[in-house]
């Protein structure tokens, strides 16, 4: 890797120690996938990063030795990204290679701290924001910090780069290194999504009248009229964005010509519980609540922000802002299917397969803060009767075809500037879990070198619900109080919810 006159990065052809199979025979190297060469893009270098909190302090040679022996069958994580200049192409390849497990786990020396144990993990991922993956070694590191602090007895942080995969197959490629707490033979189980909806019977045996059968067809008319109609406005707006629409100016807007190329990450955890219970009191999803949560967090921070300030000009009720919510479009394989294939060296390999839709997010002051969870629900709702995600997921093949990488990137990064935030939620296990021994109390993946302000990522592990907030440093004023708005928000939506419930039976 060496970096031109105007400061970009450029991947270089390099020397590298290759990597033998069971036979003694030279692996043979992978093609990168276009989405995935995308996150190698100037201004678009992008990492994930997955905190994991501990119950004990971490004994690194056992983790070491499981590392060893299982993530390293995966070949994303014991390849080299190099350039292939040979035929002309620039296409990057997955080379096999050797790898040499103290190069990627790092324990800093951390005796006699004289800070804030929170303080100083806090401080520590920021400055992991700061710099990226050596490029001649496989794009993946593990911080071992074993300091106490009042979440955990030691912290982890698993950096991978985003050309790797996209958080949804590396989270569940994680957790098949992980067995559960109760029985450490066993796999975590992940909540599985019901797809089976209930199929109208059309058979000759129900005796059907004909005006039933044609109020069926009509409905499904209907919906298929709403699906095209929402699709055509969705388009129209994201084009819109991409050309000139922007969110309102608001304390996460990043400012023209504003570079910290430094992040603030904040975590706040909250009972997974209540918001099931939430969730069954007013009828919506687990996802509404989460987006409705955010929604009455940004809301204070924002009313408190220009409050303060003396900045409030105009209705809170009248700003724009956006969230960018990242879907995932392919079936995950799921972390029993990943720790299949690890113990038979066949494992199939996935890169980057997901898309984006743009959320309208209420910024106000409501009376009564289970409205946010509604407003949340009719937003989310009518997306899901819309083709947004799969027409920008479509379009920017075409940009990759057509425009190259670096239109597509440039379509992405205007896209993702314009809004207010990054949206995303992961779910984790359902029972508390273990690696190597080590049992795990959170886990909070986010992460950083998107071009916008503010990222809200929230991950669901055990009983427990973890919302990470990433700003860039700088320019959001007290991100630690953002993260208390959200358990505030929190607290005030599951006390509407609990009085609205007993005022019902009442």
């Amino acid at each position: 890797m060496e970096y031109s006159g105007d400061n970009k990065m450029v991947l270089k052809p390099i020397r590298i120690s290759k990597k033998l199979d069971e036979n003694g025979e030279e692996e043979e190297a992978i093609l990168l996938s276009p989405p995935s060469r995308m996150f190698h893009e100037p201004n678009y270098n992008v990492c994930i990063v997955a905190i994991m909190g501990w119950k004990v302090p971490i004994k690194v040679d056992a983790i070491k030795a499981e590392i060893q022996h299982k993530l390293l069958k995966h070949p994303r994580f014991s390849s080299l990204q190099v350039m292939d200049e040979s035929d002309g192409s620039r296409e990057i390849r997955l080379v096999p290679t050797a790898v040499n497990i103290d190069d990627h786990v790092i324990v800093p020396q951390i005796a006699g701290i004289n800070m804030d144990t929170d303080k100083f993990v806090e401080d520590y991922i920021s400055n992991l924001s700061t710099t990226t993956i050596d490029m001649s070694k496989s794009l993946w590191d593990l911080h071992i910090l074993n300091v106490k602090t009042s979440d955990a007895e030691a912290t982890s942080i698993f950096r991978f780069h985003h050309s790797l995969g996209d958080g949804v197959s590396l989270i569940s490629l994680l957790l098949s290194l992980f067995r559960t707490s109760s029985d450490p033979t066993s796999l975590p189980t992940l909540p599985v999504s019901s797809s089976s909806k209930d199929k109208s019977n059309l058979s000759i045996n129900n005796r059907e009248n004909i005006w039933s059968l044609i109020w069926k067809y009509l409905v499904k008319l209907w919906l298929l009229i709403k699906l095209l109609f929402n699709t055509v406005v969705d388009i129209l707006r994201l084009t819109a964005t991409m050309l000139f629409l922007k969110d309102s100016q608001s304390p996460f807007t990043v400012a023209q010509g504003f570079k910290s190329n430094r992040h603030r990450f904040i975590y706040r955890t909250v009972s997974l519980n209540d918001i099931k219970f939430v969730k069954n009191a007013t009828n919506v999803t687990v996802n509404d609540v989460i987006l409705g949560i955010t929604q009455a967090a940004l809301s204070r921070y924002i009313h408190r922000r220009y409050e303060v300030e003396g900045k409030r000009k105009f209705s809170l009720e009248r700003m724009r802002c956006r969230a960018t919510v990242l879907m995932n479009l392919r079936p995950a394989l799921g972390v029993q299917a990943i720790a299949e294939m690890i113990e038979k060296n066949a494992i199939v390999i996935q890169g980057n397969c997901f898309s984006f839709s743009l959320i309208p997010l209420t910024i106000a002051e409501l009376e009564n803060p289970l409205d946010y969870v509604r407003k949340a629900k009719t937003s989310m709702d009518r997306k899901k009767h819309s083709l947004e995600s799969r027409c920008i997921f479509y379009s920017l093949h075409f940009f990759l075809k057509f425009f190259g990488l670096r239109g597509a990137t440039t379509l992405c990064e205007r896209i993702l500037s314009r809004t207010t935030l990054i949206f995303s939620h992961v779910i984790g296990p359902l029972e508390e879990v273990s690696w190597s021994g080590h049992p795990l109390t959170f886990v909070a993946p986010t992460c950083y070198g998107h071009p916008t302000g503010l990222m809200v990522h929230a991950c669901s592990y055990a009983k427990k619900l973890t919302f990470v907030i990433a700003v860039e440093e700088g320019m959001t004023p007290d991100p630690n109080q953002l993260g208390d708005d959200f358990v505030d928000s929190f607290m005030l939506i599951v006390e509407a919810a609990l009085s609205n419930k007993i005022e019902n039976h009442s």
